[in-house]
């Protein structure tokens, strides 16, 4: 099993729609470590660690989200892997 971690920052209408909540459903779903979290500028940032094909696969949820969002653009960043435990929604 190859290990990534990414870094992703979602613009569009990200926030009041429940995109942090189906963020983490989705990534413990796929055994997805990491975090997601509002950001001051209206826009949504998560990171995910584990499993490549995994990790690939939250990326590209991201790109469309859950029903009420509506994304513009997915920024994707690549970290070196930390082996962080769980996934949490940061406030």
């Amino acid at each position: 099993m190859a290990a990534k971690r990414v870094r992703v920052v979602v613009s569009g209408d990200v926030q009041g729609v429940g995109f942090r909540w189906y963020t983490r459903e989705e990534a413990m779903g796929r055994g997805v470590a990491g975090s997601v979290r509002n950001l001051p500028d209206g826009k949504v940032e998560a990171v995910f660690e584990g499993d490549a094909r995994a990790v690939d696969a939250m990326v590209e949820w991201c790109r469309s989200g859950p029903t009420w969002a509506r994304v513009d653009s997915v920024e994707v960043h690549k970290e070196p892997h930390r082996g962080e435990p769980g996934f949490r929604i940061d406030h």
